[in-house]
């Protein structure tokens, strides 16, 4: 299962945080609609490719597993409160707080297999 998780995981955050990286047109328009410069914006990205990195690197070394999961997780779970606090409808922020749970769910489930 934690296997399928990092997969899963990975085919979301590993395209979405290339784009934001690359300043893809979609993603400089939503930082600009959240408030964000295009740099943070690509700091995310990056942290979202390097949280994609410790989750397949962690399926041999749990520990860096459960490191990029948790930060994952409090990645999404700050854009779900980002995307509140600037006036989004509630259901904008769902895909953000359904990511958090997954990457909580790949850290329980690395914790009980490990």
């Amino acid at each position: 299962m934690t296997t399928v998780l990092a997969i899963v995981l990975s085919l979301v955050f590993l395209p979405l945080g290339l784009a934001k990286i690359a300043g893809v047109p979609v993603m400089r328009q939503a930082a600009a609609h959240l408030g964000m410069s295009t740099g943070l914006y690509r700091v995310v990205g990056a942290l979202e490719v390097a949280g994609v990195a410790g989750l397949l690197l962690g399926l041999t070394w749990m520990p860096l597993g459960l490191t990029a999961a948790t930060g994952l997780a409090l990645l999404m779970a700050a854009a779900a409160v980002v995307h509140l606090r600037h006036g989004d409808p509630p259901p904008r922020a769902v895909p953000a707080a359904v990511m958090a749970l997954i990457s909580l769910a790949y850290a329980a489930t690395a914790t009980t297999a490990g």
